[in-house]
């Protein structure tokens, strides 16, 4: 008398193994997809924040203008006094200048006080991290560069 074995044939988990193949081959894309529009998001969200946080800054310190760089409206972590040169307006994270996958430049328009200013927000790898790049200017209004090298609050795209 024949005893049956229990388990799994070769033929049925190599069935199993490429239905799931063929499974992720389809859903990681999508992810990539996701994280980069999610990052895209975030950029166009930080900058309008960067934004609200200048006009704050030169409400607070009219002698001052706009702020000279991202690390005066920013702050330590923990208990901050407003000051010129930390102003306690954004996190420490964006004040750094990189959240998200983006990298976020502050140019100044050198005038005292300033009057002036532009900030870029370009993806850590075009392709990877995201795939357009984020401007501003004191207008506030946020462009887009589709190409992600290159964008100037000239640019035609609006967010």
């Amino acid at each position: 008398m024949r005893t049956r074995q229990k388990g799994f044939s070769l033929i049925e988990l190599l069935i199993v193994v490429a239905i799931i193949l063929i499974i992720s081959a389809i859903a990681i894309p999508n992810l990539l997809r996701s994280r980069i529009s999610a990052n895209e998001a975030s950029a166009v969200g930080s900058i309008r924040t960067i934004n609200a946080s200048a006009v704050m800054y030169s409400a607070t310190f009219p002698s001052a203008g706009y702020p000279p760089s991202l690390a005066a409206m920013g702050g330590p972590a923990s208990v901050c006094a407003a000051t010129s040169t930390q102003a306690c307006l954004l996190d420490e994270v964006l004040a750094s200048g990189t959240k998200s996958g983006y990298t976020f430049v502050w140019t100044g328009d050198g005038n005292a006080p300033s009057v002036g200013y532009t900030i870029n927000g370009t993806p850590i790898s075009v392709g990877g991290t995201g795939q357009r790049m984020f401007c501003s200017d004191q207008s506030g209004v946020i462009r887009y560069d589709v190409s992600g090298a290159g964008c100037t609050t000239a640019s035609l795209a609006l967010q």
